[in-house]
């Protein structure tokens, strides 16, 4: 009964959203706006929404599936979260350089789980890039990946590959701030691959697909597929891998922290209590400590998402707290069902493999 008249006092800020939105498009696509071109090809991943999508690791499967194919990756990422400012190298393609307080835990996930890609965060993707094309001259990347850069349109891409949550209200989605959309569900046709993920109804996930054919779009379903949890530190390894059902105290703070309590049930993991912060909210040793204490009261084992914990590694005792308490986290990776054959094609054909 609350949210309807903060719906209503929403909307006129939503309808302005919306209108600067598509003028920033316009302007774009009448060329009164040119976007920079870098002499690699790029391929963005981003969505229509504010908020978690399936991003970061699908990012993640891009970067491995180049590597692969044996090419020099660079990723550029806003680096969400991050103490720093302006262009910050992460990984040099040899060494990580920044920790996740420096870097945004999302960006220094990346990095540390390819230590073959270079990453840079910057907030403004053009200036990264140009920062990589100068920093690596006599050994520039084959491609560039630019994270959540859909709205990005300052820098030219040769693929935009596009995020839908099928967990979202799709049919009844607004702008923001009312809602959690970027800009009009139309835009979509923009995208050269949209990807439907975070499928919880069949049904839903059907009429979805259907209507976001009229894009003319090809639609290809992802999943997240769990890979299980991991330690953080080797004494900890008895309490998670025994084969034993955990009884868990899960604490996570990301976007869709719902969505991480399913994920660890179907590890078997019996999720007894949970706490949940915002997303890229600093971890403080107050909070830590609470969560170590409670976590002992109740008997119970500490589990976090693998973003969770890259973000409590930036404090080095945050860190020494959560593996004297045996902490692990979730390991998750990006799958597509079907479809993954012509997402590696259009992948291959971009870079000429």
């Amino acid at each position: 009964m609350h949210k309807r008249p903060l719906s209503i006092l929403l909307r006129p800020l939503g309808l302005l959203y919306g209108l600067i939105a598509e003028i920033r498009n316009t302007l774009f696509e009448t060329a009164l706006l040119t976007p920079w071109r870098p002499p690699c090809p790029v391929v963005s991943i981003g969505n229509i929404t504010a908020g978690g999508t399936g991003k970061t690791p699908m990012v993640d499967w891009t970067t491995k599936y180049f590597l692969s194919l044996g090419c020099r990756v660079a990723i550029i990422s806003r680096g969400y979260g991050r103490l720093t400012k302006g262009v910050q190298m992460v990984s040099d393609g040899r060494h990580l350089l920044l920790s996740a307080r420096e870097a945004g835990d999302e960006t220094a996930m990346l990095a540390a789980n390819n230590p073959e890609a270079i990453v840079v965060a910057a907030e403004k993707r053009k200036e990264g890039a140009r920062f990589i094309q100068k920093t690596f001259e006599n050994f520039p990347p084959d491609v560039i990946i630019l994270d959540d850069a859909f709205q990005h349109r300052q820098m030219a891409r040769d693929l935009d590959i596009v995020i839908v949550s099928a967990s979202e209200p799709f049919f009844k989605a607004r702008m923001l701030p009312e809602g959690r959309l970027r800009e009009p569900l139309r835009n979509l046709a923009r995208a050269d691959i949209i990807l439907l993920g975070k499928i919880t109804d069949p049904d839903e996930a059907d009429a979805i697909e259907h209507a976001l054919t009229a894009t003319g779009r090809p639609v290809l379903r992802t999943r997240v597929h769990t890979l299980g949890l991991e330690p953080v530190t080797d004494c900890s390894e008895e309490s998670a891998n025994t084969g034993v059902q955990l009884q868990a105290l899960a604490f996570a703070g990301i976007a869709a922290p719902e969505e991480f309590l399913a994920s660890l049930r179907r590890t078997g993991t019996d999720v007894r209590a949970h706490r949940f912060f915002r997303d890229h909210q600093p971890y403080t040793t107050e909070t830590v400590r609470s969560l170590i204490r409670e976590a002992k009261e109740k008997g119970l084992s500490l589990v976090t998402t693998e973003k969770d914990w890259f973000r409590l590694l930036g404090d080095p005792q945050l860190k020494e707290l959560m593996e004297h308490a045996g902490c692990s986290y979730l390991k998750i990776e990006t799958r597509l069902p079907e479809g993954e054959e012509k997402l590696r094609m259009a992948l291959r054909d971009l870079v000429g493999r």
